[in-house]
C-alpha cells in the first residue's frame, strides 16, 4: 500500500495554519479599525438636519436643526446641534466633546431659561430631547469603546455586509451589546440592534440613501430609529453635507452654545 507522501508536509502546516487563524474576535475589531481608518481626514463638517417623531398612534411632529462636527486627534469628535424650529425649542443647542473611555462631556443649552446645563455621565442613556435616539448614540463612535466579535457575513437589501457584535465598555451605557450590520463596501452600518440592560432588543436603526463625499466619505441621507418597547420612532434626514468649512475648536466651547445660531 502506497504511503501518503503528504502527511507530513500537512502535519506541519496545520499547527502553522491555526496558529495564525484570526479569531471572531479579532476579525471584529480588525473590521471596526477598518471603518474608522476610512472615515479619517474629513477635518470638520456641517449639514441640515430634519428629526420627525412619531408615537405609537402615528402623530408626528418636525425639528428642523444644523449640525456641526470637528475631527479631532487622538481623542473623539467634537459636535454641536442647534435646534431653528419649532419656535418654541428656538436657539437650543447640544454640545457634546466625546472621548473614547472616559465620560463624554455633554452640554445642553436651554433658551428659555438662558442656562446651559451639564449632561451627567451617569445619564447618557436618557432620551435626546424626546427623541428615540440616546445621548450615547449621538457620541462619535471611538474604537476604543467596545470590544468586538464578527458573528457571520450575509446580504441585507442587496448590500453584501459583515455581522458584527460590540459591547459597550465605558461606564453608564444604556445597552448589553449591539449587532451592526457593515457594509462591505463603505464600512458604513446598515443596521444597527441595540440591546438593553436587560439584554432585551430595544431599538432597530436603519441607515440609507447614502451617498459619496469628497471622493472617500459616505454620509446617510436617512437614519430611522424604531423602538421596539415604546412602539414610537424618530427619523433623521440628512442634505447639504459640507466638509472642511474652516471650524477649530472655538467653534465648540462652552460658550458657543449660547451665541449659537
Amino acid at each position: 500500500m502506497r504511503k501518503n507522501c503528504f502527511l507530513p508536509i500537512l502535519l506541519l502546516i496545520l499547527p502553522l495554519h491555526n496558529a495564525f487563524a484570526e479569531t471572531a474576535e479579532e476579525k471584529g475589531l480588525a473590521i471596526a479599525v477598518e471603518a474608522d481608518k476610512r472615515d479619517t481626514g474629513w477635518v470638520d463638517q456641517t449639514a441640515d438636519l430634519e428629526m420627525i417623531l412619531t408615537n405609537k398612534h402615528g402623530e408626528s411632529s418636525r425639528r428642523t436643526m444644523k449640525l456641526k462636527s470637528l475631527e479631532v486627534d487622538g481623542d473623539g469628535d467634537k459636535s454641536l446641534t442647534i435646534f431653528d424650529k419649532p419656535r418654541d425649542i428656538k436657539g437650543t443647542a447640544f454640545l457634546s466633546h466625546t472621548h473614547a473611555l472616559k465620560p463624554d462631556d455633554q452640554w445642553l443649552y436651554l433658551p428659555a431659561l438662558k442656562r446651559i446645563k451639564r449632561i451627567s455621565s451617569a445619564n447618557k442613556s436618557g432620551p435626546f430631547v424626546g427623541s428615540e435616539f440616546a445621548y450615547e448614540d449621538l457620541s462619535s463612535q471611538e474604537v476604543e469603546k467596545y470590544t468586538y466579535k464578527w458573528l457571520r457575513d450575509e446580504t441585507i437589501d442587496g448590500h453584501d455586509v459583515f455581522v458584527i457584535e460590540r459591547f459597550p465598555q465605558y461606564k453608564n451605557s444604556g445597552y448589553t451589546r449591539q449587532i451592526s450590520w457593515m457594509d462591505k463596501e463603505m464600512y458604513q452600518p446598515r443596521k444597527v440592534e441595540f440591546y438593553d440592560r436587560k439584554n432585551t432588543l430595544l431599538k432597530t436603526l436603519v441607515s440609507s440613501d447614502y451617498e459619496q463625499y469628497l471622493d472617500q466619505y459616505w454620509r446617510p441621507g436617512k437614519m430611522e430609529m424604531v423602538n421596539h418597547q415604546t412602539g414610537k420612532k424618530t427619523d433623521l434626514i440628512w442634505k447639504d453635507y459640507q466638509f472642511k468649512n474652516g471650524l477649530g475648536d472655538r467653534d465648540f466651547d462652552r460658550n458657543t452654545l449660547k451665541r449659537a445660531r
